[in-house]
């Protein structure tokens, strides 16, 4: 895999955790079609990698022992078609999770982290949502976006549901004054994206699923504002991958 690679400072661990966890949401939510095909019951033992590069693969374990870097769950193919599709991808969200802390943290004890070191390291870890938290969407998350979505929406057109950033401020809310465009920033700073993790920015086209109600970066569900006002009903590549799953 790319056993090579080894980053010896805490930035550089973070820089990690960041690009491996990237990879490991994609899979689990813009690619997950994907994903779930690669997952088959009848191949051997499956894993779910992630890269610093911030890509996935699906792939059998490291056949050295031990292997170089921690290995993630064991067989996660085995349980795709004996629980919900949503449950199945939480416990695999779990598990990776519980991963990326062992590669973290293994980096941490190969170059010798201190007290000090380690706890930088996970407050800077903990400060991001977890995988599980932005596969399942956790429920002070679904709260914000469904207040919203509600807060807003007498004041929006049809298309104006569908996104919002920095063309559609005005648009968004109506206009206000400062004060209240700064409450406003605030509130929408605690909405992740549903595919990166990443909280909201004012600069930055979003855009709502009108299934599961989850906020997305345009640029992470490939929509851009123009190609949503065209739009009557989005739906996100895990709600369309299960409408169109039999």
């Amino acid at each position: 895999m790319d056993a090579a690679y080894n980053p010896r400072t805490v930035e550089e661990v973070f820089r990690d955790y960041k690009g491996r966890r990237s990879g490991m949401i994609k899979a689990l939510t813009t690619d997950v079609e994907d994903f779930f095909q690669q997952c088959d019951p009848e191949k051997e033992n499956l894993c779910l990698y992630g890269f610093p590069s911030e890509q996935w693969e699906v792939n059998l374990p490291a056949e050295e022992v031990p292997p170089e870097l921690p290995e993630p769950a064991l067989g996660i193919n085995f349980a795709r078609d004996g629980m919900q599709e949503n449950d199945w991808l939480a416990l695999v969200a779990v598990h990776s999770d519980a991963w990326l802390l062992s590669v973290a943290y293994y980096f941490g004890a190969r170059f010798g982290f201190d007290k000090a070191d380690r706890k930088r390291l996970f407050n800077m870890i903990n400060d991001l949502p977890t995988i599980f938290e932005v596969v399942s969407g956790n429920a002070k998350k679904q709260t914000k976006e469904k207040s919203l979505v509600t807060n807003h929406g007498s004041n929006k057109s049809k298309s104006n549901t569908k996104g919002r950033g920095s063309e559609s401020q005005g648009k968004y809310g109506g206009k206000v004054d400062e004060e209240g465009l700064e409450e406003d920033d605030e509130e929408h700073g605690d909405t992740l994206c549903g595919a990166c993790g990443e909280n909201y920015a004012s600069d930055e086209f979003w855009i709502c699923c009108d299934i599961c109600e989850r906020w997305f970066h345009g640029k992470c569900v490939k929509i851009t504002p123009a190609k949503a006002e065209h739009i009557k009903q989005y739906k996100c590549p895990s709600c369309s991958s299960k409408r169109a799953r039999p």
